[in-house]
């Protein structure tokens, strides 16, 4: 075979953008999507400000056509020539030089097609029809043989139809434009004989600590030959002469490590990484590993069955939250802002996210930076609180997806579990045909979980398996939002159901996989897609960032539950972030209290994927709404909260260890009235062992007199330090004085701002507003009469000039 030097063409830049009615002269830039392309060129305006949503759902119901030329040498037409495409959003239709190559169907799988006979000499044209996926979907559904209803959380129909996000459709916290794009690879490549088709890194791990890596190379050729393969580890490099038969060809190679440096959870150690490199003539991969074991244990107990992963031996609690897209639209995500999303969950203390099963498999660097940040990843496959299609044709494009995206990813550290869908088994009961008939729908759900397990252990026998969450366990199809003894639990009656916050202590999960309570987005984001005459919480451009059925008056009917109700929009703003960490806090704190009976704890949810009233604990950019301020403390390591009894009567103080080690603790306890001034209560002592959860004192709830709260501060021989408070009863009942907050600011010669405080009297959940985004080094905190600290702010643009806001909870709700 002769060849030359081009193996490979990217095909990624400008490309002409093309749909019947529009303007001509069209672009788009790829990898980029539809609706980015459209605004950039002024044909829509911003679908995410005011209510421009609805003015720009129209793109998502015609098709388009984008297309580019390449150029190709005749030298270079020699050899086998394949697309190589992924996230290609989402049914597609590919030609080349007017030939229809590839008709694609699934975001989630990759596709290479051979397209040698297309190509000529000189200039070449890639044609691809983005098809409607309104139509698309429809189309499908009528091929059904049955009634498939798709999600009352989507108002664009049809979603559950093809393999695309379901959120894109729009959910209740999702604006719905059901986009279309190319968001990944888009080149041209050439086997030079041979292409790396998948790289699968195993473990195993020998009684005397050592480990063998099991690197499976899969090589796919055109026709036999012998392929010079190099597997390097940590620059340690092996070559293989390859014996390889025409299609797939698996090669493997073992490394040992002898003293393997073992990868651990953010907070429980470091996160050591082996790189693995193989390359053959014209193509190479790359993986990094973590060197660690996992396990679940769900052994039978006294209260029903466990849930705890066990890493390298020890047992771990979970703490994070769940993962959405980063954005609603493509080519408004970059790395560098999703790893800022990701940092502040591990600023927050949290271990885990919970990549939720109505978004997508995000991309490898998503991974790699879970990896070395020490998140570890629940992983659900894409189906989300749907029906689904069960025909052969649906099944066969899921199980090709399952293999493709396990043999992708299971080699990362970071992913310890790998669960079947959200919610599907509860969706079974929120349809009239499934409800009516739900032995067909139940059949219809076992096809499809089955395939999806099936394929799972297929790719690789040795990750996790959970079949769905929320789950009492395998093939257990109870109610796993009320029942708290096994599996992991959705906990969502606070929200959904209106029950109190002290409601969250009358269940003891054993793994909370979601659980969330709403708040608005910050006054600066809030400012970001409104006019001055849309600053009321029931003004139309409000009601359409707000998804969620009933939410805004959720939102209101619990201030008026807890707390005097605020005077303005943006004390209205502010105490909805004030109320949504009350709620989440209630619920962690007494949850990570029953250690180990609890061992997690995956707050729903962590990042917005547009500007919208949420339970977010980030505002969409990654901009800190109060709840992650308030979750980085009851997140601590180490730390004390206040668990009422059932009847009230009693307070127990709570110390919370996640370290491996011992750690004694040294708390202060006082009363304060409503001007400030502390009392003395008490002091205790106490020792909590690693890994645990013990009571360090009970506080007769008499104790506390009228008119005063509990605060508290404690240390710990870790270093840890905090302090906190509990009210018995409502904020409302207090009869807060002003708080005669002083403040000076000094703008720093590095660009952050220096704002020392100083309180008069007691001040309850002191919030500093900036008129930029960026970050505090607190927030939604406490002071004390005469107490003086001082708040450092660091703008995310360089160079921003900010003015500041404080607000507390006398003066948000106190009249002018």
């Amino acid at each position: 075979m002769t060849m030359s030097e081009t193996t490979q063409i990217d095909l990624g830049g400008v490309w002409s953008l093309v749909s019947e009615g529009q303007p001509t002269g069209l672009t788009i830039a790829i990898p980029g999507d539809i609706h980015s392309a459209l605004q950039a060129q002024d044909v829509i305006p911003d679908p995410y400000f005011g209510a421009n949503e609805a003015a720009v759902q129209w793109v998502a119901h015609v098709d388009w056509t984008i297309a580019r030329t390449f150029e190709l040498a005749a030298p270079d037409l020699d050899g086998r020539w394949y697309l190589d495409l992924d996230y290609v959003d989402t049914v597609a239709t590919f030609r080349i030089n007017g030939e229809m190559v590839l008709e694609a169907d699934n975001m989630f799988r990759r596709y290479r097609p051979d397209v040698t006979a297309y190509l000529r000499e000189g200039e070449n044209t890639i044609e691809v029809i983005l098809h409607s996926p309104v139509r698309a979907g429809k189309e499908v559904y009528d091929r059904q043989p049955f009634e498939v209803p798709w999600s009352k959380n989507c108002p664009i129909p049809y979603g559950n139809m093809l393999r695309k996000p379901a959120c894109d459709f729009g959910w209740d916290w999702n604006i719905a434009l059901a986009p279309m794009g190319l968001y990944g690879t888009v080149k041209l490549s050439r086997m030079d004989p041979a292409r790396i088709e998948h790289l699968m890194v195993t473990q195993l791990h020998r009684p005397n600590g050592a480990v063998e890596l099991d690197v499976a190379l899969t090589l796919y050729a055109h026709e036999a030959g012998v392929v010079p393969v190099d597997f390097t580890l940590d620059g340690e490099r092996v070559r293989v002469e390859a014996i390889v038969a025409a299609g797939e060809t698996v090669v493997h190679h073992m490394f040992d490590i002898e003293q393997p440096r073992l990868w651990w959870p953010a907070g429980s150690g470091d996160q050591p990484l082996y790189t693995i490199d193989v390359t053959i003539p014209g193509d190479h991969a790359r993986r990094q590993a973590g060197i660690r074991t996992i396990e679940l244990l769900t052994d039978p107990d006294a209260a029903g069955s466990r849930f705890t992963f066990r890493l390298n031996g020890r047992e771990i609690f979970c703490k994070g939250a769940n993962w959405i897209p980063a954005d609603a639209l493509y080519s408004r995500t970059s790395p560098d802002k999703t790893e800022a999303l990701l940092r502040s969950a591990i600023d927050a203390n949290m271990n885990m996210i919970r990549i939720w099963g109505g978004g997508w498999y995000e991309q490898d660097w998503f991974y790699d930076l879970c990896d070395r940040l020490g998140i570890m990843v629940w992983q659900d496959f894409m189906f989300a609180c749907n029906l689904y299609p069960c025909t052969t044709e649906y099944l066969e494009n899921v199980t090709a997806e399952v293999d493709y995206q396990v043999r992708r990813l299971s080699h990362h550290a970071s992913i310890v579990v790998w669960c079947g869908d959200n919610e599907l088994v509860g969706a079974m009961s929120w349809y009239d045909v499934s409800r009516n008939d739900r032995d067909r729908y139940l059949v219809a759900y076992d096809r499809l979980n089955r395939t999806i397990e099936t394929a799972m252990r297929k790719a690789n026998e040795h990750i996790i398996w959970w079949p769905s969450s929320p789950s009492c366990g395998y093939l257990n199809f109870g109610d796993a939002w009320h029942a708290d003894g096994s599996g992991d639990m959705h906990f969502w009656s606070v929200w959904h159901e209106n029950k109190s916050f002290d409601h969250y202590r009358t269940v003891k999960p054993r793994f909370c996989s979601e659980f969330g309570f709403q708040s608005y987005t910050s006054n600066v984001i809030v400012g970001s897609f409104t006019d001055r005459k849309d600053l009321n919480i029931a003004s139309p451009v409000m009601e359409v960032h707000q998804k969620n059925i009933g939410g805004n008056e959720r939102i209101a009917g619990t201030m008026f539950r807890y707390f005097r109700f605020p005077k303005d929009f943006p004390n209205f703003v502010y105490l909805s972030q004030i109320q949504q960490g009350l709620a989440i806090k209630t619920a962690v704190e007494y949850w990570r209290s029953l250690k180990p009976h609890c061992m997690g704890t995956i707050i729903w949810q962590l990042n917005d994927t547009w500007p919208v009233a949420s339970w977010a604990s980030l505002d969409y950019g990654g901009n800190w709404k109060a709840m992650h301020y308030q979750a980085r403390r009851f997140f601590a390591p180490v730390t004390i909260s206040a668990i009422p009894s059932e009847d009230g009567q009693t307070i127990d103080m709570a110390m919370v260890n996640d370290t491996a080690g011992i750690v004694e603790i040294s708390a202060d306890f006082f009363t304060v009235n409503m001007a400030g001034a502390a009392t003395p209560l008490t002091h205790a002592t106490g020792s909590c062992r690693p890994d645990a959860a013990e009571t360090l004192l009970s506080i007769p709830a008499s104790s506390i007199p009228d008119g005063s709260i509990l605060m508290w501060n404690f240390r710990g021989s870790d270093g840890a330090e905090g302090r906190g408070h509990h009210v018995v009863g409502t904020y409302k009942q207090l009869e807060l004085d002003p708080s005669g907050i002083s403040s000076r600011v000094t703008h720093k010669a590095d660009g952050r701002y220096e704002i020392t405080l100083s309180s008069a009297r007691l001040a309850l959940f002191v919030m500093l507003e900036a008129s930029v985004v960026g970050r505090f080094s607190d927030n939604a905190f406490d002071m004390t009469a005469g107490e003086s600290l001082t708040i450092t702010f660091a703008p995310d643009t360089e160079g921003a000039e900010a003015d500041f806001t404080i607000r507390d909870l006398h003066s948000c709700q106190a009249a002018d």
